[in-house]
């Protein structure tokens, strides 16, 4: 099989489907030949499945609210019915940073933060894993983030949420290795997604600040990111489990 097409027929979820990441993603991974199952909060996803529809790709959506585990019942429902597998999933949903010290934070930021970014990977895994369990094989990847990996000030619920990613990831791994069912985390810097053009607010000197935070000299792209999942759901990273891949520029390197 031409490496191209590894991905030929296999049945791929990616939440946060309607966000530059998880749309560069599920298009990458429809441009290999697979089935891919696009979901988000966000109705803006029915046009970006629309989309790889109309190029001859294989997609279909489902909305779905994953901190609600009615609403991700129903998504994994709507799998079990049109597919009755799953082989590959994605975990990208999450919610925006906050931006201020940890003492002043509301309650009701940090549930929203939490109950999206960890609550609803947890419950997606635990779906997951149960209809990969069916077939003993499956990949699961978690986006995660630089600031799961270290400290991030003014952003002390988002970094929270993204080590609590990678506890999850490592943990699942380590239960599921024997089970034929791989899990890891992809760890992104800053990315050009619509969360960093809000952050950035126009100001050219922001955007100046945070290339220079990277060693490379540039934040970066959706479709980098995208890349570095679908190596890690590849047969390349056969005997890769339980890792927090940086996608980071070298950030984390210094």
């Amino acid at each position: 099989m031409k490496r191209e097409m590894q991905f030929k027929d296999k049945v791929v979820l990616v939440t946060g489907a309607a966000g530059a990441i998880g749309a560069q993603t599920a298009k990458a991974f429809a441009a290999q030949g697979a089935n891919v199952v696009l979901s988000d909060n966000d109705p803006a996803v029915e046009e970006v499945a629309l989309a790889l529809s109309e190029k001859g790709y294989k997609a279909v959506f489902k909305t779905c609210d994953v901190s609600r585990i009615d609403s991700v019942k129903r998504l994994f429902e709507f799998i079990r019915v049109h597919f009755n597998r799953l082989d590959i999933a994605f975990n990208n949903a999450g919610v925006d940073i906050e931006n201020c010290k940890l003492a002043e934070g509301s309650e009701s930021v940090y549930s929203k933060i939490m109950d999206v970014n960890v609550k609803g990977v947890w419950l997606c895994m635990q779906q997951e894993i149960n209809m990969m369990l069916k077939t003993e094989a499956g990949v699961i990847v978690n986006t995660a983030s630089v600031a799961g990996l270290g400290a991030a000030p003014t952003m002390s619920v988002y970094s929270a949420s993204k080590h609590a990613v990678i506890g999850l990831t490592k943990s699942a791994a380590v239960e599921y290795a024997k089970s034929g069912i791989r899990i890891n985390a992809v760890c992104p810097a800053v990315i050009d997604t619509e969360m960093y053009r809000r952050a950035l607010d126009g100001d050219p000197k922001k955007e100046i600040a945070i290339n220079r935070m990277h060693p490379i000299g540039r934040i970066g792209q959706p479709e980098e990111v995208a890349s570095a999942v679908l190596y890690l759901c590849s047969d390349s990273a056969s005997f890769t489990t339980g890792i927090s891949l940086p996608v980071d520029g070298g950030a984390t390197a210094i």
